[in-house]
């Protein structure tokens, strides 16, 4: 479990900088060069993540279960996880979806942790999505508060919206369909 919390608080602190102490975050950019911090940014955040994947494995060995969800909420996740990959697409495809929902990536990330957190009731899995809500729920508070970044991106169109959807759903057939059991050796539907 020690690799699962050290994982996520190196993963999470790392993208948690902008929230906590923006004007260090902006300070060390431009005195380290925008393109260095990036590099460190980004191998902090691979090594957090790495831990924290590995670290998950790891405590599903010997799980320490807190609650035991009913089967019937495996649907309810499977349908709340359905905008999921739509909102990822919309982050990077700017339509009408994007700015109905102004910060795609963290409503997914919000949603695919209050899925996961309904169908599995071990305390890796709380730990793991539970974090992942919490983060996500502070970042959507103090975004406001920040000076946005841009994010690279396709340009925008009105065609942006159908890619999100039809590549989304794409994305979403595949992982319930293969990747998800692949991935994580676990059938998302039995």
């Amino acid at each position: 479990m020690l690799v699962l919390v050290t994982g996520l608080v190196i993963f999470l602190g790392v993208h948690s900088i902008s929230i906590v102490a923006p004007a260090w975050r902006d300070s060390m950019a431009q005195r380290l060069g925008v393109e260095p911090w990036k590099r460190i940014y980004s191998v902090a955040s691979i090594a957090g993540f790495a831990m924290l994947v590995w670290g998950y494995g790891l405590a599903r060995q010997e799980p320490v279960i807190l609650y035991q969800p009913p089967p019937w909420l495996r649907h309810v996740t499977a349908l709340l996880m359905l905008p999921v990959f739509p909102l990822l697409f919309a982050t990077y495809f700017p339509g009408r979806i994007q700015a109905a929902v102004k910060h795609p990536t963290l409503a997914a990330t919000k949603a695919w942790a209050v899925a996961h957190l309904l169908a599995n009731g071990a305390l890796a899995d709380v730990l793991l999505f539970g974090a992942f809500l919490a983060w996500a729920v502070l970042d959507r508070i103090s975004v406001g508060k920040r000076a946005p970044r841009p994010v690279p991106g396709a340009p925008p169109s009105k065609l942006n919206d159908v890619i999100v959807i039809v590549g989304g759903l794409a994305v979403y057939a595949l992982f319930v369909g293969w990747a998800h059991l692949w991935l994580f050796r676990v059938a998302p539907m039995p």
